[in-house]
Order: structure tokens, then C-alpha cells, then sequence
């Protein structure tokens, strides 16, 4: 049991940890750290905890480089323009590289929830993958639109999560809305 700690059914703290939103922003964070070109496994590890994991988080290069490919894949995912291809690009996934759903109570450590990962035990690269793909496949399920996108600015490779109702997102952040905002204005003004 590599990153839950004993809790009782009823801990608010573990429905909050593992809840598809906090795992779907896990994922997006996740997919943005392995984008960059040479992350450390120290620079990976301190982001899980940030997400919630919880005890020692080992990882090793070659952990890193399997997270890597399955971010690579999960981009797609986020890069998708339209739920049919979101969905078409989930289930590819789903297919291909997962077990089947099981139900876990982590040695009765914790509330029992499903994973798709091969064994509690699983590789870091095939428990992201399939972690992921779970929290994916809820929110294309639950909102009927692809769980989010790929920033419009071209100086960003980030992934963002769709969130709520009301006008497409095109950014990851404000910070990079801003930025493409007042550059598209210094551009109009030169032009004049």
C-alpha cells in the first residue's frame, strides 16, 4: 500500500483526496510536470503529495519515463475538440493498456473504491494511466463534453480541466489569458 494511510469510512479528508474532480486536477497536473523536458522523480513525487499521496513516495527515473508515456496519451484525451473524440480516445485507452474495474479496500486501510490498475502494488506509470482514465471517463460521462483542453496561448503546452457551465475555457489561467490578451491589444496598437 504505497500512498494510503489508514482512515475510517467516513473521513471526509479521503472522499475529498480521491474524488474524481481532485483526481482529474491530479491528472492535468500531472500531464503539465511530465511535459517538461527532463522532470526529476523528486519533482514528480513532491506533486503527488501535493495531490494528496500520502507517505514515502518512491520513484525512480524509469517510473517517471512510464508516467511520461501515459501522459503523453492522456493528452490526447485533453487535446480532443469534441466529446466523440474524447470519448473514442478514452476507450482506445481503456482497451489497450488497463485491467479490468476492481473494487479495493486497500487491505481494508480505506473505504473500498474502484481502480483499473492491475494490483494495489501496480507500476506508477499503469496506476496514473488507469487512475486517470477513471476520473476521464466519469467527467465525459457526468457532463457530456470533453473533460478539457489544451491552452491557446502559444508560448503554453499546459492541459486544463473544463470546469462548470458558461463560455468555453481557451486558457489554462488567467496568467495566460492576460498575457495573450495584452499581447493581441500591443499588436493592434503597432498596427495603427
Amino acid at each position: 500500500m504505497r500512498y494510503i494511510r489508514p482512515v475510517t469510512p467516513s473521513s471526509a479528508e479521503w472522499s475529498t483526496r480521491h474524488s474524481v474532480q481532485a483526481v482529474a486536477r491530479r491528472t492535468a497536473a500531472l500531464v503539465n510536470a511530465l511535459s517538461d523536458e527532463e522532470p526529476t522523480p523528486g519533482v514528480i513525487a513532491e506533486l503527488l503529495r501535493e495531490h494528496g499521496e500520502v507517505g514515502s513516495v518512491d520513484l525512480s527515473p524509469s517510473d517517471v519515463a512510464e508516467m511520461r508515456a501515459a501522459a503523453v496519451l492522456l493528452r490526447e484525451v485533453f487535446a480532443a475538440a469534441h466529446v466523440d473524440a474524447a470519448a473514442s480516445l478514452l476507450n482506445r485507452l481503456l482497451r489497450q493498456s488497463l485491467g479490468t474495474v476492481r473494487l479495493t479496500s486497500h487491505g481494508g486501510l480505506t473505504p473500498w473504491h474502484p481502480h483499473l490498475d492491475s494490483d494495489d502494488d501496480a507500476p506508477w506509470g499503469e496506476w496514473f494511466l488507469a487512475s486517470s482514465c477513471m476520473a476521464l471517463m466519469v467527467l465525459i460521462w457526468d457532463h457530456q463534453r470533453p473533460p478539457g483542453g489544451l491552452c491557446a496561448s502559444p508560448s503554453c503546452r499546459n492541459v486544463y480541466l473544463t470546469q462548470g457551465s458558461g463560455l468555453p475555457r481557451r486558457y489554462c489561467s488567467r496568467r495566460c489569458a492576460t498575457r495573450e490578451r495584452v499581447a493581441s491589444h500591443r499588436r493592434s496598437r503597432a498596427a495603427r
